[in-house]
Order: C-alpha cells, then sequence, then structure tokens
C-alpha cells in the first residue's frame, strides 16, 4: 500500500517547553502511514533554513519517501504551540515558503502513482485535485473544523473520503451536515468529535465508533492519527468500523508523547 501525502508542512514550536518538533497534517498522515506497515511519500516545500533541514531529515528518518519535496529560499513554516493540560492551543503562523508551493505536472503524475492522494485545508492544492482524480486515484481531504470553507467548497467534488473534527457531539445537526457534505461527491464522511469517539456516513448509514482509552499527554496529532488509520483500513479493504477502529487505536498512541511524532 502507497499512499502520498501532498500540502502543508510545518515546525511545531512548544514556547513553553523550549522544543520544536516537525508536524503539518500532510507529513503527519505520512509518518502515520509509514507506523502502520504501508508506504508514504510527502510532496511539499520547505525553506533553507534550520528547520527545512529538520524537517527532511526527520521524515527520512522515519522512512518517508521526501523525492517530491521542493526547498524554496526562505523560512520553513512555523506553528507557535502551547500545552495547556495536556490540550494544544494554537499561537501564531508563518506559512514561510509554502505561500510559494505548487504542484507540478510531474509532481501529479507522482502522487498518481500512489494508491491514494491524502491533503488538506491548508494544502494549497484543492485545484489540482480534480486533475488527480480524473487520473483514477482516490482522494482523502482534511477539512479541520472547517467543512463549509471556500477551499473545501473548491475540492469537495473531487473528494472521495472526507474528514473534519467537532466538539459538539453526535446530533440531529451534525448529521444532516454529514448528509449534505455527503451529497456533493465523498464517498463517505468521517468526522471525529474527541473524547466522544468518531462518526461516519457512506450515503446510506451511519456507523458511530468510540474511542481507545489511553493516557492523554499531548493531543497534537490526534486527528492525523485517526486518517492515517482509517485510510490504512480502507486499503486494505476493510469495512467501515473496523477502519474507525484502527483510526481511534492509531490515535491512541500518538497522544501518549509530547509532539505529533
Amino acid at each position: 500500500m502507497r499512499l502520498a501525502t501532498v500540502g502543508d508542512n510545518c515546525m511545531d514550536v512548544y514556547d513553553n517547553l523550549g522544543k520544536a518538533f516537525p508536524g503539518g497534517n500532510a507529513v503527519n498522515v505520512a509518518v502515520y502511514f509509514r507506523r502502520l506497515g504501508g508506504e508514504a511519500s510527502y510532496t511539499g516545500a520547505v525553506g533553507t533554513d534550520h528547520y527545512g533541514q529538520l524537517m527532511i531529515e526527520a521524515l527520512r528518518g522515519k522512512k518517508v519517501d521526501t523525492s517530491h519535496v521542493k526547498v524554496l529560499p526562505g523560512k520553513t513554516a512555523i506553528t507557535h504551540v502551547e500545552l495547556v493540560n495536556g490540550e494544544r492551543v494554537f499561537g501564531d503562523y508563518d506559512e514561510g515558503v509554502l505561500a510559494d508551493f505548487v504542484l507540478s505536472d510531474e509532481d501529479i503524475d507522482f502522487l498518481c502513482q500512489h494508491d491514494m492522494v491524502v491533503t488538506a485545508l491548508w494544502g494549497k492544492v484543492e485545484k489540482d485535485l480534480a486533475k488527480i482524480k480524473a487520473k483514477g486515484t482516490p482522494i482523502a481531504f482534511d477539512a479541520a473544523t472547517r467543512p463549509a470553507d471556500p477551499v473545501v467548497d473548491t475540492a469537495i467534488a473531487s473528494v472521495d473520503y472526507l474528514f473534519y473534527s467537532s466538539d459538539e457531539g453526535d446530533t440531529p445537526q451534525l448529521r444532516e451536515n454529514m448528509k449534505k457534505l455527503h451529497s456533493r461527491g465523498p464517498k463517505v464522511v468521517v468526522v471525529t468529535l474527541g473524547e466522544k469517539g468518531s462518526i461516519a456516513y457512506d450515503g446510506e448509514q451511519f456507523t458511530v465508533y468510540g474511542i481507545v482509552p489511553c493516557k492523554v499527554v499531548d493531543t497534537m496529532g490526534a486527528g492525523d492519527s485517526y486518517i492515517a488509520g482509517f485510510l490504512y483500513g480502507v486499503l486494505s479493504n476493510k469495512p467501515i468500523e473496523e477502519c474507525m477502529r484502527m483510526g481511534a487505536a492509531n490515535s491512541s498512541i500518538t497522544i501518549g508523547y509530547y509532539g505529533a511524532w
């Protein structure tokens, strides 16, 4: 199984700990997918600074294919993070060279050599997804907490697996929103609900799954771990409930330590 991740990366800088960890949706999903035994690549851009070198070295250390990481003049993206009782609190974000990241035709051909392509709200490739879809490669997309974002409007018709997170719990309003999103293209819509588990809709029925209990140290990367586990299940031809269990189990590992990975 080969998973292509494309889009954002950043260094998560924990100012109160005096530490920085590689992160970002796409790179996180790649690392977590590799942790499960699959193959993964990351396509994106880093800067010519120390953090850019660190990002590439860290990904290679996790055996993620970095052959399509562009090194652009400037700074690698940075997100300032603070930990409050184990919960991440995001501060300022500096996009750095990601502001100039674009996919080439060769990049798209490379992505389509994989079994699935994964990107997210800040991946900056939403306008390219139709080209990838046209080549027959399935697409997964993480809308974070903003399923109504204009970026999602652009991407959704090309998306097979749409993920987003919500803190409202399993409500009639949530289910209605999932139905509306499903009607616009995705095969499956999945919403992660934090400690309340997750819920999926495939156009016919809703499936609900809880959590795998664990000690919470840092929730950074929890959602990305879930996505990686879920998609590993999809590419293993598992039923939706088992995919959800695999996502929850993968997430429980990640939140037991500091940093995304």
